[in-house]
């Protein structure tokens, strides 16, 4: 049963930092300080997740982001180095998250690295997807709430991924739901612009 919480922990972790990392490297770096639940990783190689040089970086990162976010706006800054450097991060931290949480309660950690990829990886393309087709709905001012929302999600999930760790399964359905509903969605998009392009 154990194991099983873990897991669920490093899913909800790696889907959390996938969206946005920073927030819930803070989150599961706080808990692990307090002892809440699995997050622990006091004795582990993944010690520094709740070191407060790592957290220090988290947040200096964090507020680098808020302000090119501010200056360039968020579709810009996903774009290009920036973009790529961010996602980076994102799949990083959630790797490290779900590897922390096995290693905190004695489990080979390696297998949390490739599952963290995998689940930070999926809600970094789902969440894109959405906001990058809601933005075309949204005037200037909402769009500029979007990362806000991104932020106060990956908090939540973050935060309910230690304190109800099986809530992670649900957010894991639902996000795989997201993804390929939005991918559907893209794909009738180009076929129906292929149509009017034949018939035109």
């Amino acid at each position: 049963m154990t194991l099983f919480l873990v897991i669920c922990q490093g899913i909800g972790l790696a889907l959390s930092a996938g969206i946005r990392p920073y927030l819930p490297a803070l989150v599961a770096g706080a808990a692990a300080s307090a002892g809440l639940f699995y997050a622990d990783f006091d004795g582990t190689d993944f010690g520094f997740l709740d070191g407060s040089w790592f957290l220090l970086a988290v947040v200096l990162v964090l507020i680098g982001v808020v302000v090119l976010e501010r200056r360039i706006g968020e579709e810009e800054l996903e774009r290009g180095p920036y973009g790529a450097a961010l996602a980076g991060i994102a799949i990083g931290v959630g790797a490290l998250l779900f590897a922390g949480s096995l290693a905190g309660e004695d489990y080979t950690p390696w297998p949390g690295l490739a599952a963290g990829v995998a689940c930070a990886a999926l809600s970094q393309a789902a969440v894109r997807s959405l906001f990058r087709r809601t933005r075309t709905r949204l005037d200037t001012a909402a769009k500029d709430a979007l990362p806000l929302y991104a932020n106060g999600l990956a908090l939540v999930l973050a935060a309910l991924s230690i304190l109800a760790p099986p809530v992670s399964l649900v957010a894991l359905a639902f996000i795989t739901w997201l993804l390929l509903s939005g991918r559907r969605r893209e794909g009738q998009k180009y076929a129906g612009l292929r149509i009017l392009g034949r018939d035109e």
